[in-house]
């Protein structure tokens, strides 16, 4: 018996690998795939009737298995296009984001909010004196008249506080020299 199955073996293993291999184009897989068929039939033999055609069979669970592993093969493809597709939009959404950053646009608004932060830490009549000046462009000379102090103090005022605007925006002064050139 154990000869038997050697004869049929010899006979019939190499042209069963062409066959399967016609459809995965993978020898390895095709000599696996027939391997398994062969001890499948080997496994089974005694269930099956006595006129079973041993190739037919053998050949039948060959195509079988080969349908099998080319539906894993479809469904494995199907599910790493679905990746990659998954991975471009996420390549091309994170593309169109940083296209669309403007690091000037990050930059002016951190300098606003020190601004803020600097203007909103000073006395009420500093902070009230350089708004005059620098919001409403009113001379020295117009905001000592409208507040009722000497030129000299509005000067004080102007000048403690744009040392601390100095300080406080000290990292920004390059980038903010270059964003005023780049927005000529």
């Amino acid at each position: 018996m154990h000869q038997t199955f050697s004869i049929l073996y010899n006979a019939n293993y190499e042209k069963f690998v062409r066959f399967a291999c016609r459809y995965v184009r993978d020898s390895i897989v095709a000599e696996d795939i027939t391997s398994d068929a062969f001890i499948y039939y080997w496994e089974n033999r005694s269930r099956l009737p006595e006129d079973t055609n041993v190739e037919a069979y053998i050949l039948t669970s060959i195509k079988n298995k080969c349908l099998s592993h080319l539906r894993h093969q479809c469904i494995h493809e199907h599910v790493i296009s679905g990746m990659l597709s998954d991975m471009e939009w996420e390549f091309s959404n994170r593309i169109a984001r940083l296209e669309s950053f403007e690091p000037s646009e990050m930059y002016t608004r951190e300098i606003l909010e020190l601004v803020d932060k600097t203007l909103k830490s000073m006395p009420g009549q500093t902070r009230r004196i350089f708004i005059l000046s620098r919001c409403e462009c009113l001379s020295h000379k117009e905001i000592a008249e409208k507040l009722n102090i000497s030129t000299k103090s509005v000067e004080f005022h102007i000048t403690k506080t744009l040392r601390a605007l100095r300080t406080e925006l000290r990292d920004y002064f390059p980038v903010a020299v270059i964003c005023l050139f780049l927005s000529r």
